[in-house]
Formats: C-alpha cells, sequence, structure tokens
C-alpha cells in the first residue's frame, strides 16, 4: 500500500474591513476604473488594530478543522506559509500552535511570498508520507498591508490580508483513484529577486521595508513559469490538462490568470477566481480561493483539483490533488 496525503477540509478567515476601490481611492491616486480594467480587483481586506498574520491564521486553521471534524489534538504538524510574520522569530506557527491547542507536535513557518502555500503543501506531503507526522494543518496567512507604500499606486491597489488553510491526513490505499495530493512540482530562480521585493530586512536596513514590483516583467515570467510546472505535474502523472477539473491559481492579477489559462487551453469555466473580492494576498490567496470553491459546492469529492503560484524570489510551483 501507498501513503498519501488526503485534504479533508478547508478554512479561511479575513479581517474585518472591507475596502472597496472606491474607498481606496479616497486616499491613493486612483480610480475603480483603472484598478478593475488592469487588474480585476474590486475589493480587498485591510487588517485592523489586534488582527495579525497569527490571529487570521489560527482562524483559518480553526474553520478547516471544523470542516475535517478533527480536534486540536488530532494535529501533529502545523505548516505556515507566510512572508509577513508576527515576529522576526519565534516562528508564527507556533503562537498558532499554542493558541488552537496543539501543542506538542511540529510547527514551523516557510517563507516563499506567493507560492508559499504550495511550498508548505510539498513539506506537508512529504512529512506525511514519511511518516514523520499523520494529520496536518497547511496554512497560508498574511497582513501585506503592513509592508505595503501607500503612495506607490501601481502596487499598494494590488494587495489584501487574509488566510487560508487546509487539513491534510496521511492514508494508506491501493487505489490509484482514492484522494490525494498526486504530485508537486516546486522552482526558485533567484537571479530575479530585484523584480519582485521588499526593501528592508533585519540583516540589512533593520527594519521591515516596502514592496517594490516590476509589474511588466513578472507579468511575463509568471505566465510562461505557471504553464510550464504545470505541465510537468501533468507529465508526472500521466494526465493531460482537460484532465482538469478545476485551476485554483495564484490571485494575483486577472490578466495573469486568463493568458495562463490561455496557454493551457484551458476554459475560464474551470479556473477559480477569487481576485475580484480578495485582491492578491500572496501566500494566503490560493487556500483561499480554494476554501471559496468548495463552501460554495463547485469543487466536489472525486474532482482533479490543480493549486499553482508564483511568487518574489522567483519561486513557483504546481499540486494536483484528487478531492
Amino acid at each position: 500500500m501507498s501513503r498519501r496525503s488526503v485534504l479533508i477540509g478547508t478554512g479561511s478567515a479575513l479581517p474585518v474591513r472591507a475596502v472597496s476601490n472606491a474607498q481606496l481611492a479616497e486616499q491613493v491616486d486612483t480610480s475603480d476604473e483603472w484598478i478593475v480594467e488592469r487588474t480585476g480587483i474590486r475589493n480587498r481586506y485591510i487588517a485592523g488594530e489586534g488582527e495579525t498574520t497569527g490571529t487570521l491564521a489560527a482562524g483559518a486553521a480553526r474553520a478547516a478543522m471544523e470542516a475535517a471534524g478533527v480536534e486540536p489534538k488530532g494535529i501533529d504538524l502545523i505548516v505556515l506559509a507566510t512572508a509577513t510574520p508576527d515576529q522576526t522569530f519565534p516562528a508564527t506557527a507556533t503562537w498558532v500552535q499554542n493558541e488552537l491547542g496543539c501543542n506538542g507536535g511540529i510547527a514551523f513557518d516557510v517563507a516563499a511570498v506567493c507560492s508559499g502555500f504550495l511550498y508548505a503543501v510539498g513539506v506537508a506531503d512529504s512529512m506525511l508520507r514519511s511518516g514523520m507526522a499523520n494529520r496536518a494543518i497547511v496554512i497560508g496567512a498574511e497582513t501585506f498591508s503592513r509592508i505595503l507604500d501607500w503612495e506607490d499606486r501601481g502596487t499598494c491597489v494590488l494587495f489584501g490580508d487574509g488566510a487560508g488553510a487546509i487539513v491534510l491526513e496521511a492514508r494508506d490505499s491501493d487505489d490509484p483513484q482514492a484522494p490525494g495530493i498526486l504530485a508537486t512540482k516546486l522552482h526558485a530562480d533567484g537571479a530575479h529577486n530585484q523584480l519582485l521585493y521588499v526593501d528592508g530586512g533585519v540583516s540589512t536596513t533593520g527594519t521591515a521595508g516596502k514592496l517594490r514590483m516590476k509589474g511588466k516583467e513578472v507579468f511575463r515570467h509568471a505566465v510562461n513559469n505557471l504553464s510550464s510546472v504545470l505541465g510537468e505535474v501533468l507529465d508526472e502523472v500521466g494526465l493531460v490538462a482537460t484532465d482538469i477539473d478545476w485551476l485554483v491559481p495564484h490571485q494575483a492579477n486577472a490578466r495573469i490568470l486568463d493568458a495562463t489559462a490561455k496557454k493551457l487551453n484551458l476554459p475560464a469555466s474551470k479556473v477559480v477566481i477569487t481576485v475580484d473580492r480578495h485582491a492578491n494576498t500572496s501566500a494566503a490567496s490560493v487556500p483561499l480561493a480554494l476554501d471559496a470553491a468548495v463552501r460554495d459546492g463547485r469543487i466536489k469529492p472525486g474532482q482533479l483539483v490543480m493549486l499553482e503560484a508564483m511568487g518574489g524570489g522567483f519561486t513557483w510551483g504546481a499540486s494536483l490533488i484528487r478531492i
């Protein structure tokens, strides 16, 4: 029998405050029309006082655990993907672990920016299949609003805050059609560090810094890298793009989503899109979109779901899951 990681629950959490394009235009030199035309974004959520990456992550994890019917004592691994941790150290995952009451197991953060959730899924899947853990919560959580330059209208309109989570459980099966993570592929190319980055850090400036991005270059790399890694995952399991029931992509920009789907010859009806509601929430965007599609009934048991993302670094990856 082979051991695989089965997705048994999803959850999400958003800050209380929703900010529309029109509201944002009251403080930034922009407009609803400008933002929608270039990005497809209409709304985002901004963390307020008392709302942190940790509190959002814990909220999403609780929702996923409730959906899975799992008690805190049943969780022995927490992997939290974030580029905006609550503290330099310890890992925000350890705070979440204590908040949930899962103490004693494994808990750590993963940093791969917008690809972070895919990296976290890959790590958790490997640990479950190896027997190091039996049940994991994988979380993507961000408060990107705290590292935005609100005078840079080219970037500040793109991002929002939030968290999404899944519960994975190790199961043994000989059935090739059984649910579980079928394949994950991850990549990085540090040569593109200066195309999407934050201009600060503990060992360089001693400050958190602000997000900087060269949008046109990022767009070009995103479409090529994402279509390539999706092909790798499909080749690994002997499938083709038309076998996918749903593509759940990183919600960066509607243009990137459309271009990637066209490159793969996937109809728009198979692509889960929430960028209009949440904007770009970095590591949280894929699990937020996944949870939305599971809860509204689009994603059903037995279906093949492809997750994909690309982020600063550059990092990128994809994972195919049978629900």
